[in-house]
């Protein structure tokens, strides 16, 4: 997202030689590179490698295999099902080429992000806070320091964000999943949770269970699963896919709702018997029904392509947080985090990459969070 590594080839990448002898690529159906080496199949001139193949292969990552592929260093082949395949020969003429690269280690647990720089607060008012910057490359926030994490990544389904690639091959999209959670993981206090807004599934690029493979890459990472609610938008009149109409040839099923997974880091009781919670009985009752009913925002008043309402962070703040904790939004976009923290009295950090989703942020707080009304419009002057 948004990396540029210059043209000098993979020295520009910034990677570090790698000496682990425990290096093994993250995939589970990835081959040793030496057996995939010797494999007679696995000739010099018809050898062909899939990512996590490529990724063994030279020592990195597949996330690192992506960011070259992205700059120009590796071109793959794509077969009709769209999965990348890397000719050995390429390889092998990329690694002459950069007999000094500085190779990532990838072992067990392995930080999969790089920190660049540490940036000042894009806005800040009293305990809100934006950073313009890349989740993944900053480290403006302390790690153990999180209470809860709210958010709603990019879905991977060809929305057009001004700063990310929203058409990913699905692999990558879960390889680029597997780092954000990853480091989410980190900043989390020992009793830190997680509310993670997903789609069910999809079937725009071929049907995936996203739900399913997301939740058990958060689990892999170290996430541990408390519960899923299940989030009716009511937006069923959008529907236009219908795939074979009033006929079994080939029908698709579309569950009309989006999920909240809910994780937790060590332990789900938290830590602490002094927190103050504002939740009243009412919403308590209804919101631990793991059903909830209320619409979408529109992206055309927001401005932003995907915007989420203010009602789901709210709800998911007062029922899992105490009065002033800590609480992070990775993906910002338009803010609607922020505002709920601004309005329930929490610490909010929220990140985004998109100089102009912060501006549209920033505004949505002043507009929108009546009771730092005051305090945000002396601070925007």
């Amino acid at each position: 997202m948004g990396e540029d590594y210059g043209e000098g080839g993979a020295d520009e990448l910034g990677l570090e030689r790698n000496t682990s002898t425990k290096t093994k690529p993250w995939s589970e159906n990835s081959r040793n590179v030496n057996t995939v080496v010797k494999g007679t199949a696995m000739t010099e001139y018809k050898a062909l490698y899939s990512t996590s193949e490529a990724a063994c292969y030279i020592g990195v990552s597949r996330s690192t295999i992506y960011r070259m592929e992205k700059r120009g260093l590796l071109s793959p082949e794509k077969t009709s099902m769209g999965h990348r395949q890397f000719k050995q020969k390429d390889l092998d003429k990329f690694l002459r080429k950069n007999q000094r690269l500085k190779v990532a280690s990838v072992t067990e647990g392995p930080v999969l992000y790089e920190t660049i720089s540490k940036v000042e607060p894009y806005f800040q008012q009293g305990s809100i806070s934006i950073y313009n910057a890349d989740f993944l490359k900053t480290d403006c926030i302390e790690e153990g320091t999180i209470d809860l994490v709210v958010t709603s990544p990019p879905y991977n389904v060809g929305i057009k964000y001004s700063s990310h690639d929203d058409k990913m091959s699905y692999e990558d999209y879960l390889n680029f999943t597997r780092e954000w959670l990853n480091k989410c993981y980190r900043l989390t206090k020992e009793d830190g949770r997680f509310c993670l807004n997903i789609p069910l599934d999809k079937n725009k690029g071929g049907q995936q269970s996203v739900c399913a493979d997301i939740t058990t890459i958060a689990k892999a990472v170290g996430w541990k699963y408390h519960a899923t609610i299940v989030w009716n938008e009511q937006n069923i009149s959008r529907r236009t896919a219908w795939g074979s109409w009033l006929s079994a040839s080939a029908p698709y099923v579309i569950a009309p709702v989006e999920v909240i997974v809910v994780l937790y880091k060590n332990r789900w009781k938290k830590l602490g018997n002094n927190g103050k919670s504002d939740i009243t009985k009412a919403e308590f009752v209804e919101w631990t029904n793991a059903v909830w009913n209320f619409t979408g925002e529109s992206g055309k008043r927001v401005g932003h392509p995907a915007p989420f309402p203010v009602e789901l962070p709210r709800r998911c703040i007062k029922l899992f947080t105490f009065v002033g904790d800590t609480v992070v939004d990775p993906f910002l976009g338009s803010g609607s985090t922020l505002i709920a923290c601004a309005l329930t009295d929490r610490k909010g950090i929220g990140v985004e990459i998109d100089k102009n989703y912060c501006d549209i942020a920033k505004r949505r707080l002043i507009n929108e969070a009546s009771i730092r009304q005051f305090k945000l419009i002396r601070e925007a002057r």
